[in-house]
């Protein structure tokens, strides 16, 4: 296996590292492996935000996400009961 030495690391990232590997519960050099096999093993460039929204399926009008119109229609609310 090749090893990989980092020279120069803000105090503030090493840090970040260190409290992102204990919640992981693995070294920081583990956390450090994962961290490059994650972002240089994926296949091709992640979505921008506006792709990711276009690629989200047409699922309705605007107007039948809003609580307040008359005219999107609610289930009534029941009463609950915790008797038998």
């Amino acid at each position: 296996m090749a090893q990989l030495l980092v020279r120069d690391l803000d105090e503030k990232l090493v840090q970040k590292l260190k409290r992102r590997a204990a919640e992981n519960g693995v070294s920081c050099e583990e956390e450090h492996r994962r961290i490059l096999r994650d972002v240089l093993t994926q296949k091709g460039p992640k979505p921008s935000f506006k792709e990711h929204l276009l690629a989200m399926p047409d699922v309705g009008e605007d107007w039948m996400f809003d609580r307040n119109d008359p005219r999107v229609k609610r289930p009534e609310s029941r009463p609950v009961s915790f008797e038998d």
